[in-house]
């Protein structure tokens, strides 16, 4: 061998033991690459949070203990309560006034008090009602007060409060009980003895205060799959409002457009032929209408969402920390989730944005159909509020947290994993510019925005809550639907009250319409609500004085009182509505922000209706009040079984009061209409219904707050966009090599049924 060959292979040899150094070197950087970056952020007071906290299950169960052993009445759990007992219906956190959180948060005074407030139902008294109490402070309670009349002006009348889970049973026990007496006509007309079949509530009971009379629709059931969609035709009508279970009675009964009296009179009606039957297969599992099982095998992964870096936000305790973005959260058993103290680099921008209410309103020609108004807030909607499924309702690696609540029980309940927080990257641009004149750059911002969701499954119907925190200081709020629709059965002109989508079902058309509070602070506690939009003036072109031009011009005005700011529901509004401070930005505006709503609503209830007024909040798109400790919220659990009399009337919020310089609360109201189509078996797809709102800073900031974000990108014709120093996207491919750790899957949903 020469020498030649020798340094040949020398050089190959170093050649070979640099690269592979270089390699060792670049795996033994990958794990700094990788490496989870907590976010930066500065650390709030600690716990101040907590004033808005739901409660703990210790507190739950310190307040049951407390009730038992200080109201000096026999107490039988709910769940087993007859309505001649007296129970505990509900416990939840008492959120302190207003007035006293500020001076605890910003004015360095005493934390208040912590507090619940438990609704209890006397069925065993001369006078049977429902009473609320406050009762504190907690843990350890030492002290009850009734706050029923200081709310409603009086006691609730017995007949108002929700139907427990055990009145249902009972109820289903007696429509079971009336079935078994016409088995000829279950036979013929549905292929079953009764024991088979669902039934669906409707609601409201009746048609004037006192009654609890309800509309019960019966259904094939069918294990694995919603019943919705394959109602038999049978509806009866139930009498459940004696204290005595044993009075209860079946009213009326319909099926294919006749009425009868009883069960006995239907069967002798099919037994003399005087009743035409429409004869329906029992639907089996492999083919019934609305299953929701796979149809093909599973194909390869989809894209999957993830931090390479770990999570750019935190939470604690009840406090969500995002970049510029702080604030509290929480989920009422009745109107679900909410948040308070909302603030952007430290400056609070919103006191409290909560959910209100969700209403459907169905129209049939079946008697369960064309009565049902449900007001879902008397179901529950954050009491129903379950687990979350990782990797579907968000994303496999978001924050889950669970949520207890204490409903129709003595024992704390927990669902676990039933809200979510996360990062999501839009895949859109926040903002951005290609300059391909003058000079050469390009410059822009993703568009990731910080999400708390929660859904909740309402009869049928699921509802994805949404609360959405943008880089440019914006808050956008939305609810999408989902779920079966609820159906009739299909039968003379159904088809004026919606769509056939099955052999005997009519998807009956209905209205989803969602209210929110919003008690926004924009700049202070007091704001005035200001106004602009565009007119077109005719004027002469100052340089051709014969020729004229339609100049478009901006009208601003600022509303002083109630009544101008309460914009009926599907009528013109302004387009531009803020809330605006005492105090300019750096250009002279007033600091402000805007309410910026998007709706596709149905048609409000008639106002000549006699229970229009337990809705009224939904005549309007928009309406702006004073704040007052007394006007918690805009509806109650106690109108859906009392919406001719009801407890809390949104109306009567609207007095023509001054709204200059005030404390000020938004009312939004936001929906569609829904007329159901072949597309909506099995399922009500989330695309297209959606709705919701956003709140926008309009002259709040001098410029665009997002310019702050490290997410920026601006790179120059002369850089080398390619070099991760100049440009963050470059450095992405080593990034993606930082595949997350997933959590194995689970899912206990279904364990507190």
């Amino acid at each position: 061998m020469n020498m030649k060959t020798v340094l040949i292979l020398l050089v190959l040899a170093l050649a070979t033991i640099f690269a592979l150094v270089c390699v060792l070197l670049t795996r033994g950087r990958a794990p700094s690459t990788c490496q989870h970056q907590p976010p930066e952020q500065e650390d709030p007071d600690d716990g101040q949070s907590l004033v808005f906290a739901d409660l703990t299950p210790e507190e739950l169960a310190q307040v049951v203990r407390y009730l038992q052993g200080n109201l000096g009445v026999q107490l039988v759990d709910a769940s087993r309560a007859k309505p001649s007992d007296n129970c505990i219906a509900s416990v939840d956190v008492q959120v302190p006034a207003k007035a006293e959180v500020l001076r605890f948060l910003d004015g360095g005074g005493a934390r208040p008090r912590r507090e619940a407030l438990a609704v209890l139902y006397f069925g065993n008294q001369p006078d049977p009602n429902v009473t609320e109490y406050v009762v504190g402070p907690l843990p350890t309670p030492v002290y009850h007060r009734d706050v029923t009349v200081q709310k409603y002006g009086g006691k609730v009348p017995y007949h108002r409060r929700p139907v427990t889970g055990k009145e249902y049973v009972d109820i289903n026990a007696l429509i079971q009980r009336e079935l078994r007496k016409a088995p000829h006509f279950l036979a013929a007309c549905c292929e079953s003895d009764g024991t088979d079949l669902a039934i669906l509530t409707t609601a409201p009971r009746g048609f004037k205060s006192g009654d609890r009379v309800t509309w019960f629709v019966l259904f094939h059931s069918v294990a694995g799959t919603g019943y919705y969609l394959s109602p038999v035709g049978l509806e009866v009508l139930v009498e459940h409002g004696d204290l005595h279970v044993s009075r209860w009675r079946l009213r009326k009964v319909f099926y294919n457009d006749q009425y009868f009296a009883s069960t006995v009179e239907l069967e002798d009606a099919f037994e003399s032929n005087l009743l035409e039957v429409v004869r329906i297969e029992k639907p089996q599992a492999e083919a019934v209408l609305g299953s929701m099982r796979p149809r093909r095998p599973p194909g390869s992964p989809g894209p999957l969402h993830y931090e390479p870096q770990g999570p750019r936000y935190s939470v604690r305790n009840n406090l969500v920390l995002f970049q510029a973005w702080s604030f509290a959260f929480g989920m009422s058993v009745n109107t679900g989730l909410r948040l308070f103290d909302i603030r952007h680099k430290g400056e609070r921008v919103a006191y409290e944005i909560s959910v209100q209410e969700a209403l459907s309103v169905y129209g049939s020609n079946c008697p369960g159909g064309m009565s049902t108004r449900y007001f879902d807030g008397s179901f529950g909607i954050g009491r129903f509020a379950y687990e979350l499924v990782r990797g579907l309702d968000c994303p496999y690696t978001a924050t889950y947290v669970d949520r207890h609540y204490l409903v129709e029980s003595e024992t704390p309940k927990t669902n676990q994993n039933s809200l979510c927080i996360f990062e999501h990257d839009a895949a859109l641009p926040l903002r951005r510019h290609f300059s391909d004149s003058h000079s050469l750059y390009y410059g822009g911002l993703r568009k990731n925005t910080l999400v708390i969701r929660a859904v909740s499954t309402l009869i049928n119907y699921d509802y994805i809550w949404d609360f959405m925190f943008h880089g440019s200081g914006a808050v956008e709020v939305r609810v999408h639907a989902t779920g079966y629709i609820s159906s009739s059965f299909l039968h003379g002109r159904g088809t004026d009250y919606g769509n056939r989508v099955g052999p005997h079902t009519l998807g009956t058309m209905h209205l989803h319409h969602i209210h929110y509070k919003v008690d926004l602070d924009v700049d202070g506690q007091l704001n005035s609500l200001e106004t602009q939009d565009m007119e077109y003036e005719l004027v002469k072109d100052p340089w051709s004085m014969q020729h004229t031009i339609e100049r478009p011009y901006l009208r601003r005005e600022r509303l002083e009182r109630e009544g101008e700011a309460a914009f009926l529901l599907n009528t013109p509004m302004p387009r531009y509505l803020s809330f605006a401070g005492s105090k300019p930005n750096k250009w002279g505006h007033p600091r402000s922000y805007r309410v910026q709503i998007v709706s596709f609503a149905g048609e409000h209830l008639p106002p000549s209706s006699p229970m229009e007024r337990s809705i009224s909040w939904g005549r309007y798109q928009l309406a702006v009040t004073r704040r007052k400790e007394e006007e918690p919220t805009s509806t109650s659990v106690y109108n859906q079984n009392d919406p001719w009399t009801p407890t809390v009337a949104f109306a009567d919020f609207i007095d023509n009061e001054t709204i200059t310089n005030e404390d000020l609360v938004a009312w939004i109201t936001v929906g569609f209409l829904h007329v159901p189509h072949a597309e909506d078996v099995p399922n009500t797809v989330t695309v297209g219904n959606g709705v919701g709102f956003f709140l926008r800073p309009y002259n709040y900031f001098d410029e665009d707050p997002s310019v702050d974000s490290p997410d920026s990108i601006y790179f120059s014709g002369e850089q080398d966009a390619g070099a991760c120093g100049a440009n963050p996207l470059a450095c992405l491919p080593p990034a993606a090599a930082c595949a997350p750790h997933l959590p194995p899957f689970r899912y206990g949903g279904f364990l507190n049924l």
